[in-house]
């Protein structure tokens, strides 16, 4: 059996314009798809022909900014050969936030998440969306949205794009009680999703409680019955951030489990 090879990736800071604020990025691709080379991805449709898809994975980062380990997962795409986008989701308020994970830390990231409106987020979930179609020179993009804590709850108004063909919100807390900004809960924004889309939370999580959980798995089924398309999967004795290794919360056994289920919607070993 040949054994995988590992791109070389290419990582850097970048701005991205064209919306109504710069937002400062993470932008990581492998080397090898540098210039007019992208990633494609080759699906076989109902005639047994196969057709490529461009495609790239847009991050949404936690309350603590587009930190280092939120870097690590747009490299880890790309070292998977995917270009990947990190956005900052605090373009207003605090544009270059890269915060540790102290309990000052996270006091300063919930002043910036609580700043936030939807409908800024989503001009800029586009605005980045349009920029990965023309960096990679791609107006069919095949975009992913995965997002964890805050990015996660972002996640459920990215997939709400049209764009978005599949979404992964990773332990999104509070769309079952409000929208960022207020108005009606983001949980009722679920009909409006036509991509695939994947809420993902720990058991043990105090800020996803079981009532929210039936909550949310009761919506999705509803929306989509067979379970085909909507899904929501829990890890027995995770917490909030099992996915970051930089974190106390860290479940190794969940976490796995998490990058299998990316690497499987990607179609990557």
């Amino acid at each position: 059996m040949p054994v995988p090879v590992t791109p070389e990736i290419e990582s850097r800071w970048c701005v991205v314009d064209g919306g109504p604020v710069p937002l400062r990025c993470w932008w990581s691709l492998p080397k090898s798809l540098r210039g007019d080379k992208v990633m494609t991805r080759r699906n076989s449709n109902q005639s047994g022909t196969r057709k490529e898809h461009k495609r790239a994975v847009l991050v949404l980062p936690e309350v603590f900014g587009v930190n280092a380990w939120v870097r690590s997962v747009a490299d880890r795409f790309a070292s998977m050969g995917v270009p990947a986008l990190a956005m900052p989701l605090f373009a207003r308020t605090a544009p270059q936030l890269d915060l540790g994970y102290g309990e000052m830390q996270l006091a300063q990231g919930r002043e910036h998440k609580n700043a936030t409106q939807a409908d800024e987020l989503l001009a800029d979930l586009q605005t980045a969306i349009a920029w990965l179609r023309r960096t990679l020179e791609a107006p069919n993009l095949e975009i992913t949205v995965v997002g964890f804590c805050f990015g996660g709850h972002a996640t459920w108004l990215a997939a709400t794009l049209p764009e978005v063909a599949r979404s992964f919100a990773f332990y999104g807390a509070g769309v079952v009680q409000g929208r960022p900004g207020g108005g009606a809960p983001t949980l009722e924004l679920l009909p409006q999703v036509t991509g695939a889309f994947t809420c993902l939370f720990g058991l043990d999580d105090p800020l996803i409680p079981a009532s929210d959980r039936a909550a949310i798995e009761a919506a999705l089924q509803v929306a989509d019955p067979e379970g085909r398309r909507l899904r929501a999967i829990s890890f027995a004795g995770a917490d909030h951030g099992f996915m970051c290794d930089a974190r106390a919360a860290f479940h190794d056994k969940a976490a796995s489990a998490g990058w299998r289920l990316l690497k499987d919607a990607l179609g990557v070993a």
